[in-house]
């Protein structure tokens, strides 16, 4: 839609960004508003993440800080891209959409599989990952979606491009197409954080609770719009119109949700002390959990007595034998022998004659 006379609120700037200033077509700038609030609360949620790296008690906290940062980052970024859907659809606008809007949903996600991931060890007590493992697996689940919307930009740039101000029925179904991948990376999520709640250790749990509930709630809003793009909204008017609405309403719900269901649950959490009942030791990681259990028949006898000595004494003294030892009584003390000089058997002899 293009329009001669700038609509109210805006100035001489071209009609493609109309939208950020329209009053008539509100819908821009409250999400242009949204945005920008979840924009500044993640900034600041960056820099509380910083200051509370070094209040951070727990090492096993500490190794997930750098992956908590990247997922700050894909939520920033999720919050920035709002505005090209704000923007009309255009050369600029379009490739941007297809590329980016799987890139920063698939580096939120995988940093919660890694986070899920590793809240099922430390539930069973075993040692967790370390930064550098979780950080691989963020990046290599995040590339597989950065290469298929490469693939599919390179290949349709020049369909990209042509495309102004709405996406045909076709575009809007590669738009889809492109992210299964993110998909199936929140249907794994739920999957995995729902083993988070197997485990003795129920203090990691809280944090299995925050990741269940984000991946819930993610699926929930991407049915809902998906089914919206596909179908279409016939009582709203033309179904292309609501497309960047939609998209743009996508990305703000989403984006909040990410903030208010695992961000700032995780950052007020992260300087708790470690508690000895609830957290498994970190030298304990390398020690057996139990003793073998040997099979036998057990001596009746032996085990008789053992119970009898402890209801005399009161006290158990572990490692003991089931034999009743007798106090000996001390013996007589023992020394060196030293040696003795040995009498020669000549002594007594006087070298006499014999007698005549």
């Amino acid at each position: 839609m293009s329009t001669t006379v700038p609509p109210q609120g805006c100035g001489n700037i071209p009609n493609d960004y109309y939208f950020l200033c329209d009053t008539n077509n509100y819908w821009g700038i409250i999400l242009e508003v949204l945005a920008a609030v979840g924009i500044i609360v993640t900034a600041i949620l960056i820099l509380v993440l910083f200051l509370l790296t070094c209040k951070a008690q727990d090492n096993t906290k500490r190794s997930l800080i750098p992956v908590q940062f990247l997922f700050l980052l894909g939520t920033l970024g999720i919050f920035g891209l709002t505005f090209a859907f704000i923007i009309r659809l255009n050369e600029q606008t379009a490739p941007t959409r297809f590329f980016l809007f799987g890139v920063f949903f698939a580096l939120c996600f995988a940093c919660l599989l890694a986070h899920a991931l590793d809240l099922i060890k430390l539930v069973r007590g075993r040692s967790p990952f370390s930064a550098l493992v979780l950080l691989i697996m963020v990046f290599g689940l995040t590339i597989v979606q950065v290469i298929i919307a490469i693939q599919y930009v390179a290949v349709n740039i020049t369909a990209l491009k042509e495309m102004r101000n709405v996406m045909n029925k076709e575009r809007r179904r590669d738009f889809v197409l492109i992210l299964i991948y993110v998909l199936s990376l929140m249907a794994l999520l739920c999957i995995v954080s729902m083993f988070v709640f197997c485990g003795s250790y129920k203090r990691w749990k809280r944090h299995g609770v925050h990741i269940l509930l984000t991946a819930l709630v993610s699926i929930g809003i991407w049915v809902a719009w998906i089914s919206i793009l596909i179908q279409g909204i016939s009582a709203l008017g033309e179904p292309s119109l609501w497309n960047d609405p939609l998209l743009g309403i996508v990305l703000i719900v989403n984006g909040w949700a990410f903030l208010i269901l695992y961000a700032i649950p995780e950052l007020c959490v992260l300087p708790a002390p470690r508690q000895p009942g609830d957290y498994p030791l970190e030298n304990s990681f390398c020690q057996a959990k139990g003793m073998k259990k040997t099979y036998g028949i057990e001596n009746q006898a032996y085990a008789q007595e053992d119970n009898a000595q402890e209801e005399n004494t009161g006290s158990y003294v572990p490692y003991s034998t089931h034999l009743q030892l007798k106090n000996l009584e001390p013996q007589q003390e023992f020394s060196i022998p030293r040696p003795k000089t040995r009498l020669s058997p000549y002594q007594e002899y006087s070298g006499g004659k014999g007698i005549k």
